[in-house]
């Protein structure tokens, strides 16, 4: 069948009652006990397989050990870890007591950390020894954490407590909550553009709207010996809801190998290693993979799918995946509020370069005008998804005004500007406001800025997106000093280290300018675009 029939007849079907928990392990656990879940890579490239009997029996035991803390339904658990078997299982733990989930970027910095624990009011943290650090030193900042739970090590005292340890001293007998579909499940933060990151709370049927949006870039997941695999990070929807979950729905195993830093030549390894058959690559992750030469008589790998999505690949990134990993790579679009809802598929669509691919079977995306009216094809709008979309988010946690504004009329706005052809192929232009896209992540001027600020040197400062080869963009920050200071590269580095300790690696400024002033409207507000355009302007001169 070809992509209009079957866009045309697939109809939703979303139980009354639902939990990802028991869906993603507890279902499977009963069929087939012994099968293989989670294949844990670790530093020593030492396989430690999980099955889903096991997941259950620990996430069981977690759960139990969290309802004698006290945690109860809706309670907020916050989840500090890389891709490692005690993040899949406390994810399960946390659903199967119909907590909400809050996971973290274990690269965050004591500042992000601390608004986004705040704002979520996170009762129970699960982290390991790496993170304690930072923990200490926001500890007090925290009014509603109660306990920190740490992963491999050895600890107990009223505020901190070992992973290992309560586990052993648990049962693993457990009933999980009978949530309903509509219960809220997890808390996964966007940056916005103005003031603080926005919480885009998600209910347990965020997992089954996900579902037509993994099977379809992934030419109809899953099929036999499919085996799946990310770099991207298990905080983000992307980690999480592109892969980790919707595998482990199907019963297809998951591969978890904690990567710092992308290195695409262990990546290969890992891939010839295990035999991984599926994966959803970022576009940096594929242009640095890019520099590695043969990759088809230097590595055996056995590739099916690869998927991708963030900006476009262009013409040669496609035509790549064709020569050196004998595939077709599918792209494909979504956000954290409504994730994978354009997608190619190489299986029944032509795939042309540079567009985002057609609708996700069971998701109405529209390009429509300021005033929410449809736009005819190829006139350029705003990319909008009709509400009542199982994948789309609930509410912004504690923040109603956002939401609000998130909305017009029917329509959920993304913010992200487009056409869609004759075809139906809808094409990305540009973002309406100034999120910047670098590296696969979504990335809010204005906590970086707040940031900057808290820098003794700083009196005034833009951040913005300049356009790169490698991460589509890289953030670029522009200073004004205060008074006694001189511009300098020693105090330049100092600034970007001072950012990437307080927030994230992949948000502190790459590129930083010092400047006299900025250009501002008349209300005092700094107008970002006019930098970004000034900055395309050297670009384009050079």
């Amino acid at each position: 069948m070809k992509y209009d029939e079957l866009y045309k007849s697939f109809r939703w079907n979303i139980p009354k009652y639902f939990n990802i928990g028991v869906a993603c392990c507890d279902i499977h656990a009963e069929k087939y006990p012994d099968k293989t879940a989670l294949i844990f890579v670790d530093k020593n490239d030492n396989e430690i397989l999980f099955s889903f009997k096991n997941l259950k029996r620990l996430s069981n035991k977690l759960a139990n050990a969290l309802k004698d803390f006290g945690m109860k339904k809706k309670d907020r658990l916050g989840i500090l870890l890389s891709q490692q078997p005690e993040t899949l299982i406390s994810h399960l733990a946390g659903f199967k007591l119909g907590l909400i989930n809050v996971p973290l970027f274990s690269l965050f910095g004591p500042d992000a950390l601390e608004y986004r624990l705040n704002n979520s009011e996170t009762k129970i943290l699960i982290t390991d020894a790496e993170q304690l650090e930072k923990i200490e030193e926001i500890r007090y900042k925290l009014p509603e954490l109660k306990k920190v739970i740490v992963v491999n090590k050895s600890i107990k005292d009223d505020f901190y407590i070992s992973f290992e340890s309560i586990l052993e001293n648990s049962s693993d007998v457990y009933e999980p909550e009978n949530t309903l579909s509509e219960d809220p499940a997890i808390i996964i933060y966007t940056s916005g553009t103005t003031g603080s990151p926005k919480g885009a709370l998600h209910a347990h049927r965020v997992l089954l709207g996900h579902l037509p949006g993994v099977e379809l870039p992934h030419n109809f997941f899953p099929k036999k010996d499919d085996l799946f695999w990310t770099p991207a990070d298990w905080a983000w929807i992307g980690g999480l809801f592109d892969v980790l979950f919707p595998s482990l729905y199907y019963g297809v195993p998951v591969v978890a190998k904690r990567m710092k830093k992308f290195d695409p030549e262990k990546a290969l390894s890992l891939i010839e290693k295990t035999q991984i058959r599926n994966v959803f690559m970022p576009p940096t992750a594929l242009k640095m993979l890019r520099n590695i030469k043969n990759i088809k008589d230097k590595y055996k790998i056995k590739l099916r799918t690869v998927a991708s999505g963030g900006e476009s690949l262009g013409e040669e990134t496609l035509h790549w995946g064709r020569e050196e990993l004998g595939i077709e790579i599918n792209e494909f679009y979504g956000q954290t509020e409504a994730n994978l809802i354009v997608s190619n598929c190489s299986e029944i669509m032509e795939i042309k370069p540079g567009s985002m691919g057609r609708p996700v079977f069971g998701h109405i995306v529209k390009i429509i005008d300021s005033e929410g009216n449809i736009l005819p094809p190829n006139e350029e709008g705003e990319i909008a998804v009709k509400k009542g979309d199982p994948v789309m988010f609930l509410e912004y946690w504690k923040n109603p005004q956002g939401t609000m504004e998130k909305f017009k009329g029917e329509w959920m706005l993304t913010g992200d500007m487009g056409k869609m052809d004759n075809d139906g192929y809808i094409w990305f232009s540009g973002r309406n406001d100034d999120i910047i896209s670098s590296g696969g992540y979504r990335i809010g001027p204005a906590e970086i800025e707040d940031c900057l600020l808290k820098h003794p040197a700083v009196s005034l400062a833009a951040v913005i997106g300049k356009p790169d080869k490698i991460r589509g963009e890289i953030v670029k920050a522009f200073i004004v000093l205060k008074e006694g200071y001189k511009k300098s590269e020693v105090l330049a580095k100092d600034i970007q280290e001072f950012v990437k300790k307080r927030l994230a690696a992949h948000e502190y400024p790459r590129e930083l300018e010092f400047t006299n002033s900025l250009p501002m409207t008349i209300t005092g507000k700094i107008m970002r675009r006019e930098l970004r355009r000034k900055e395309i302007e050297k670009i384009t001169k050079s």
